[in-house]
């Protein structure tokens, strides 16, 4: 009778187990709670349908938005919309049982049309580096993937790890960093991108504005006479948005000719492959030490 009750008990308490809510924070501080583990998920930014797919949930995406074309097999995902504008009914015919979005890049207006349809929504926003595996963490436990998520989450720490201190304790480089042209826009110290930079040795000559992404003129720039300049872009891009610079021949970047155009998407999107990104970067300012 006793190894019966307690045969009994242990079932029991695995079903409880397997039942439980699944509670976390996302990155805004709000708690989300899910009945189960998430099994059909709406993307609202490209760099979380990569996270997903680093923890090994991209099975799981049944929409995103565009622009989610890593890794390539994403680009099979069903849209949803993207920056301009979302498809609620779409999304409401996708049944999802978890949407996740980027608090920065998704307007709050449409952020509030999506929690209105009733759907728990974790919002992403990763300020640092180090950030990042946290996300994969999270998104391991509301999808119960914990250990895919956990070697991602390692293995990104580790790549992290040797970033830092390979270029601990380098010169400080003055960088101008162009995410558009027309109008002429830069990034705070908020910004993610000027994390890698730090890590780097770099300084965000524009760091200090309160905007995460704040509207500069050419002038400003002149003024704030920047070591490097540096843009991402497509390998070979046809225009050349850094060309324009090296018309002012007193800019420190042009009398010595550092422009840099990372590989596209490498640093402006807060998933796995930032440290990829960082190293690219870390090399580009090394070079300019030089």
């Amino acid at each position: 009778m006793k190894l019966c009750h307690v045969l009994t008990a242990g079932l029991l308490l695995a079903s409880v187990t397997a039942n439980a809510a699944i509670t976390v924070k996302d990155d805004v501080g709000n708690t989300i709670t899910l009945a189960q583990p998430a099994k059909r998920i709406i993307s609202l930014a490209p760099h979380v349908t990569e996270d997903l797919f680093a923890i090994g949930a991209g099975k799981l995406i049944v929409g995103a938005v565009n622009y989610s074309d890593y890794p390539p097999e994403a680009n099979q995902i069903e849209r949803i919309g993207g920056y301009n504008g979302f498809d609620l009914e779409r999304i409401r015919a996708l049944k999802p049982d978890l949407i996740i979005g980027w608090a920065t890049g998704n307007p709050e207006r449409q952020l509030d049309q999506i929690k209105a349809l009733g759907f728990p929504v974790f919002l992403t926003f990763s300020k640092k580096m180090a950030d990042v595996p946290t996300v994969l963490e999270r998104m391991g436990e509301m999808t119960a993937l914990q250990a895919g998520a956990g070697k991602a989450a390692k293995q990104y720490r580790d790549q992290l790890a040797l970033l830092e201190k390979t270029y601990a304790g380098r010169k400080p480089v003055r960088v101008f960093y162009q995410i558009w042209d027309r109008p002429l826009m830069t990034i705070n110290n908020t910004q993610i991108i000027s994390d890698v930079m730090r890590i780097c040795g770099g300084v965000n000559v524009f760091g200090t504005q309160s905007d995460l992404t704040p509207k500069v003129d050419v002038e400003a720039v002149l003024a704030a006479n920047p070591d490097v300049i540096m843009t991402s872009g497509e390998p070979g891009m046809k225009t050349d948005w850094l060309a324009p610079w090296k018309k002012w021949k007193n800019l420190k970047a042009t009398q010595n000719n550092q422009f840099y155009i990372l590989p596209k998407d490498s640093v402006n999107r807060m998933g796995p492959r930032l440290v990829q990104g960082g190293k690219a970067m870390c090399e580009a300012l090394e070079q300019a030490r030089k």
